[in-house]
């Protein structure tokens, strides 16, 4: 890249300032991430709109690794974010707006410009790939308190049901940890994000049982009753909390993210009647979502995109791995459904298609009816499956 175009994307980009951040911390914005070296003071040309930042502090020999804090936000052309480092409590906080203006100020007359990292704008259309539908009113519906998405934030909370062994495996590895929570704000204080409720099954009054078992059966008009009283009917929302799920999941390790991300994808994987007659627009771009994520996330070579590539991820964890991802059995239907429909979308069939190649040829699953495994087959010494679906136990 020639001086003048440097010059001007770092104009025009957003930068982040991070003043007294200690060697070894890792941060990541989007699907980068960087390794603080001792002149390390944030990332420049970072592109107008909405991002990821996240973090994990390091012991002082680089070797261990506190679970990920993260959280969205939405920049402007030659916006200046300025954050410093808090020791006692680990973590990037806010700094007074006097000095913030100072700052920014000293970033736009590029007097930090050599200890700025560049943001790779090679990148940044596989993040726009996964983050499309995400807008600054969808993260302030669902942020935590604060911001900040932690999955120590999440340990310890209520749940509906019983907790499974992947939550158990959680907390001791959580209380084991040098970076405990203690060592962070008061528990008193922490909240998760405000997803969306699922549910997993339709109640109904006054209607006999093969009647519920039929509509439990397909999930369109739950589908539909979600889209109309928390959605508003807007699609494009629904798919955007979806990849705040993921985001919030591969990236920030957030435990809560995966459920809910699992959740949506049961649901909209549940339902028969939805794909080809009533939501043929939103099921297009739902496959194109998710065929986005997973094959983001079956990269092989993940060492400068994804923390859990560098090992400091809380939930990817040999002892979670089960013998079966939740995908598979949905996966198998959806499939078998685009197969024997009458009447496909034409966009609908083609990302269809596209989805079930990618699974096919990056997993080894193979789709046939009445096999021993239900239709897939998974190699067993594919690091891969498990890099991507850590969690195979929790059911729809």
């Amino acid at each position: 890249m020639d001086p003048v175009t440097a010059l001007e994307l770092v104009k025009h980009g957003a930068t982040l300032l991070l003043l007294d951040v200690p060697q070894y911390t890792l941060v990541g914005v989007d699907t980068q991430i960087f390794s603080i070296g001792p002149a390390f003071k944030g990332i420049k040309m970072i592109p107008p709109g909405i991002h990821f930042l996240y973090y994990s502090s390091s012991s002082r020999d680089g070797k261990e690794f506190s679970p990920v804090v993260g959280s969205f936000i939405d920049v402007g052309p030659s916006e200046v974010i300025v954050r410093r480092w808090d020791l006692q409590e680990e973590r990037l906080g806010k700094i007074s707006e006097e000095e913030a203006e100072r700052f920014a100020g000293a970033v736009k007359r590029l007097e930090f410009d050599g200890n700025l990292g560049p943001y790779n704008l090679s990148h940044n259309g596989e993040w726009k790939r996964l983050s499309n539908y995400i807008t600054r009113s969808i993260i302030e519906r669902i942020e935590p308190i604060g911001g900040e998405i932690m999955i120590t934030s999440e340990s310890g909370m209520a749940h509906n049901v019983s907790k499974t062994s992947v939550e158990k495996a959680l907390d001791e590895q959580l209380m084991n940890s040098k970076f405990s929570i203690s060592t962070s704000t008061d528990k008193s204080t922490k909240r998760g994000c405000y997803y969306t409720s699922i549910p997993r099954t339709i109640k109904h009054r006054g209607i006999n049982a093969n009647e519920l078992t039929s509509l439990n059966l397909d999930k369109t008009e739950l589908l539909e009753g979600i889209l109309m009283k928390d959605y508003g009917g807007r699609e494009d929302v629904l798919l955007g909390e979806l990849q705040f799920a993921y985001v919030a999941f591969l990236m920030g390790q957030s435990l809560e993210g995966f459920l809910q991300w699992k959740s949506m994808v049961c649901l909209l994987l549940g339902c028969i009647e939805a794909p080809f007659h009533t939501r043929s627009q939103l099921y297009t771009k739902f496959i194109k979502v998710i065929y986005y994520q997973l094959k983001y996330g079956l990269q092989k070579d993940k060492a400068d995109t994804n923390a859990a590539g560098l090992g400091v991820s809380t939930l990817l964890d040999e002892s979670w791995f089960g013998a079966d991802s939740f995908l598979h059995q949905l996966f198998k239907e959806f499939f078998s459904l685009v197969q024997e429909a009458s009447v496909v979308d034409g966009d609908l069939l083609t990302w269809a298609r596209k989805l079930k190649e990618l699974v096919e040829n990056e997993l080894g699953w193979e789709f046939q009816h009445g096999s021993a495994v239900d239709g897939i087959y998974f190699a067993e010494d594919d690091e891969v499956v498990k890099a991507l679906f850590p969690l195979y136990s929790i059911n729809c």
